[in-house]
């Protein structure tokens, strides 16, 4: 099978994968559950190469993230819930449904005008939504407003989006330093906890776990007054930790050795090293 630029060679490759006793036996065995994990770490990918400026392989990540649409649809289609046509059937009705200043009467150009449409029309979509549920005989339960934060975002942005939420009705402070002493309390408050003494380990890492989070639940809040992403911050700290641990890596093998076999003080001797470059 040749490749192609044609969306329907996609679609071909990805049948023939799952086609019982002739296909991948791997792709074969996957389900929805199981590919999940996949399609967030592509989409991670997809960052990464923006964020590198690397246009070649943001080409090959948007490709590998389009396959997980395919490989989701090519699994729904064998179930008889929809197919790849269906998906986009309902994105395009979607962007034609939100965008009526483009596609519709309404020729407003205003930001603000724009965005309240949007939150405007998605309220009508998910009134639609629960109407539709409801004659199904699968009606939801009262939901309250931070249910509509999505469950399957990474817990760092999720905390941003639930803060952001509840900010939109005065569940708020008004000034960044009142957020830096809640770090500080949350902080106080987890050093007791691994100062407590405590006769069971699991349920004392428990606690500590939970205080844990509130320190970094308190973080992310601070990124959030602060008009920062923390997850964008926190992958700079992640490549900048990178780099200069290489340069300890460097310098040790100048010497004919590996951190494993220095000191905490050589390395961190080089570490401060690293920071000057």
């Amino acid at each position: 099978m040749t490749p192609s630029r044609d969306i329907d060679r996609l679609l071909e490759i990805m049948a023939r994968l799952r086609t019982p006793e002739t296909g991948c036996p791997w792709d074969l065995e996957q389900s929805f559950a199981t590919i999940a994990p996949f399609t967030i770490e592509e989409a991670y990918e997809v960052a990464e190469a923006i964020s590198r400026g690397d246009r070649h392989d943001l080409c090959e990540e948007l490709g590998d993230l389009l396959l997980q649409v395919a490989f989701h649809a090519r699994m729904a289609e064998e179930e008889g819930s929809f197919d790849f046509g269906s998906v986009v059937e309902a994105i395009t009705a979607k962007m034609i449904r939100r965008h009526p200043h483009v596609f519709g009467d309404d020729d407003s150009r205003e930001v603000a005008v724009v965005q309240d449409a949007w939150a405007r029309i998605k309220a009508e979509e998910k009134a639609a939504r629960a109407a539709r549920l409801a004659a199904e005989g699968r009606a939801e339960g009262p939901k309250g407003l931070l249910d509509a934060v999505a469950l399957a975002q990474p817990a760092l942005p999720r905390a941003v989006a639930l803060q952001r939420v509840a900010g939109k009705v005065g569940f708020d402070w008004n000034d960044p330093r009142a957020v830096i002493a809640k770090i500080r309390e949350e902080i106080d408050e987890f050093e007791a906890e691994l100062d407590a003494p405590s006769p069971d380990p699991a349920k004392a890492a428990a606690r500590r776990e939970e205080e844990l989070g509130d320190v970094l639940f308190a973080v992310a809040n601070l990124a959030r007054h602060l008009a920062i992403d923390p997850e964008k911050a926190l992958r700079g700290t992640n490549d900048k930790f990178r780099r200069r641990f290489a340069h300890i890596e460097k310098r040790l093998a100048e010497q004919g050795r590996t951190p494993a076999e220095s000191t905490l003080d050589e390395m961190e001797a080089l570490w401060v090293e690293a920071k000057g470059i």
